[in-house]
């Protein structure tokens, strides 16, 4: 049985035992256009240049001609089938330029990336919340056998604890197994910095699932994760956006949160959300994030349950289309409240975010935050509007155009004329009335108010 076949054959033996399991995404291999600086491999005749101070693994698929290579300071070439080197004359292709070609720094990969790696059981419509898509303390790690790779462990996340780890071919689920490969040769070409890794091969025995465990190691992660975008995180899109535990930054949609009993089946319920909802036409363009999180410790306390976990589900809209996160968490809370007993859930409450910041639709406007919002704008845009009233009546003024008079000396002749007017509202009888003076002592006693369709009408009224 080829490599190939043996990760088959594993990856099999890891789905019939509940785990999960992470594939590592990047790789050192010369034949990989990434890892130059280009942008592309070395034309023939270039002159090739490793880091010097650096030590790595460099696997090479292809022939390729140069014209001179400098070296790291340590590593190995593992050539495949029919790969190799060949002199050139330097510049025999004109059109790839003047510019040696330079192995970009391998150390740039850190273990604690999560654009490092990719869920080997992904399905459509699924994602993990950040801190999830680097290794779980129960998942299987596979490093492909058919690349070469150098990954970084740290720093300041201590020791990393997986269930297993593949690489080269070989499967470490034994501490020692493990500690001996990393201090070989071969494990230092490929694992280095302050880190420690190690393994323990108990499995999630739990069917309503376990913890990430990469709580800890979550400042780093998200660290790591905004290095390319300065280390802060990107506007959200909508008004009152949530941020999930495990996330590094807010998003928009919804997370509804599950406390359950012994009957939970957190496989069944995902794959319970793909079919029965995420495969109809109105949540086309959802994903989901389905996982076991640590309770906070406030809603914890203000629930009055003794449970130190819970289940998140994470709604997120990958599309343009706005609204079907909240409205598949209210069909989810629906769901629940009707076969909550059959699915082992014992609650739920779900969180929405706002209406998008540009282009969205009015719903939800009711809030306090986009109450303040409109009420702000408006107040403002009336100061505007009074003060350029006040300039334009000075204005007239100066010029002549506008004149008045004082109170005392108005026609004497009109001083006992009423001060009513005629609103075509009331009867001409009642409009003819004199309106009294108002007190100079009396409040005004009105008040306005609203009829809330939550509240009945006598509620409203008192």
């Amino acid at each position: 049985m080829g490599a190939r076949g043996r990760v088959l054959l594993w990856l099999q033996l890891c789905a019939l035992t509940r785990a999960a399991y992470k594939v590592w995404v990047p790789n050192t291999n010369f034949d990989d256009a990434t890892n130059w600086s280009q942008n592309r491999t070395p034309c023939t005749g270039a002159a090739v240049e490793f880091p010097a101070d650096k030590t790595l693994s460099v696997l090479v698929r292809e022939g390729h001609s140069i014209s001179d290579m400098l070296l790291p300071l340590d590593g190995e070439f593992v050539l495949a089938s029919g790969a190799g080197f060949g002199a050139a004359d330097a510049g025999s292709r004109p059109d790839c330029g003047t510019a040696g070609a330079r192995f970009l720094d391998p150390d740039r990969f850190l273990w604690l990336d999560p654009r490092l790696w990719r869920p080997g059981d992904a399905a459509r419509g699924l994602f993990s919340v950040d801190a999830e898509r680097v290794p779980c303390r129960h998942d299987d790690v596979v490093f492909p056998a058919d690349a070469s790779f150098r990954v970084g462990l740290g720093p300041g996340a201590g020791t990393v604890r997986v269930r297993s780890v593949q690489a080269l071919g070989q499967t470490f689920a034994r501490d020692e197994d493990l500690a001996a490969f990393l201090a070989s040769r071969a494990g230092r070409l490929r694992f280095h910095g302050p880190g420690a890794l190690s393994v323990d091969p108990e499995a999630c025995a739990d069917p309503s699932g376990c913890v990430c465990g990469n709580a800890e190691a979550q400042p780093w992660i998200c660290a790591a994760l905004l290095q390319p975008l300065g280390g802060g995180c990107p506007q959200a899109t909508c008004l009152e956006p949530l941020r999930p535990e495990g996330q590094c930054c807010d998003l928009c949609g919804a997370v509804v949160s599950l406390t359950h009993g012994s009957a939970f089946d957190l496989q069944q319920y995902r794959a319970r959300l793909l079919h029965a909802f995420l495969a109809l036409p109105q949540y086309q363009g959802l994903q989901v994030a389905v996982s076991k999180v640590l309770r906070p410790p406030g809603l914890r306390e203000a629930s009055g349950t003794k449970a130190d976990t819970e289940i998140q589900v994470v709604l997120v809209e990958a599309g343009r289309e706005t609204g079907g996160a909240g409205r598949l968490a209210r069909a989810l809370l629906e769901d629940i409240a009707e076969h909550g007993e059959a699915l082992g859930v014992l609650s739920a409450t779900a969180r929405e975010s706002g209406a998008p910041v540009w282009g969205g639709t009015a719903a939800g406007l009711n809030s306090p935050a986009r109450a303040g919002l409109a009420g702000g704008l408006a107040a403002s845009g009336l100061l505007v509007l009074m003060v350029l009233l006040a300039g334009a009546l000075l204005l007239l003024r100066r010029e002549g155009r506008l004149r008045w008079r004082r109170r005392d000396e108005a026609d004497p002749a009109r001083a006992g004329a009423p001060r009513g007017f005629h609103n075509p509202l009331f009867y001409a009888a009642d409009s003819a009335e004199a309106l009294p003076a108002p007190k100079s002592d009396q409040r005004s006693s009105s008040r306005s108010y609203f009829l809330n369709p939550l509240f009945g009408e006598g509620e409203a009224e008192a």
